[in-house]
């Protein structure tokens, strides 16, 4: 069975680009969003098997979503993206504990290592 996600990301072609490495890695993308809240909606009502977030987003950020999707499954497997090094970040993460960080620029390998070794599911290859 594929891994379904959901993808959060404001830049239209960083959502774009991330989206298209998952589904080459097999990862079924169930919806694409710009912000924290639909990406909370479509959580809800899809129950992917994991959210990738983008922290800086407009009206409702990364933050936003991660703090809510816990609040609905504790459990939810939640991965945030970011270019956002800054300390006053890096304490709100360690706060809302995501199941992962990739910092931008990412390669594609940290990618798939976060989604096999630290998220614990496995790609199905073609």
């Amino acid at each position: 069975m594929a891994i379904t996600a959901i993808v959060a990301e404001d830049d239209e072609a960083n959502l774009e680009l991330f989206s298209e490495i998952l589904e080459l890695n097999n990862v079924t993308i169930l919806s694409k969003v710009v912000n924290g809240k639909e990406a909370v909606d479509s959580f809800e009502s899809q129950r992917p098997d994991i959210v990738f977030l983008d922290i800086m987003m407009p009206d409702f950020d990364g933050l936003y979503a991660l703090e809510n999707i816990r609040k609905i499954d504790p459990s939810a497997k939640v991965v945030m993206v970011t270019a956002d090094t800054s300390s006053e970040s890096e304490a709100i993460l360690e706060k809302l504990q995501p199941n992962a960080v990739i910092h931008k620029p990412y390669e594609v390998s940290t990618i798939t290592h976060i989604i096999e070794d630290k998220l614990d599911l496995k790609i199905q290859s073609n």
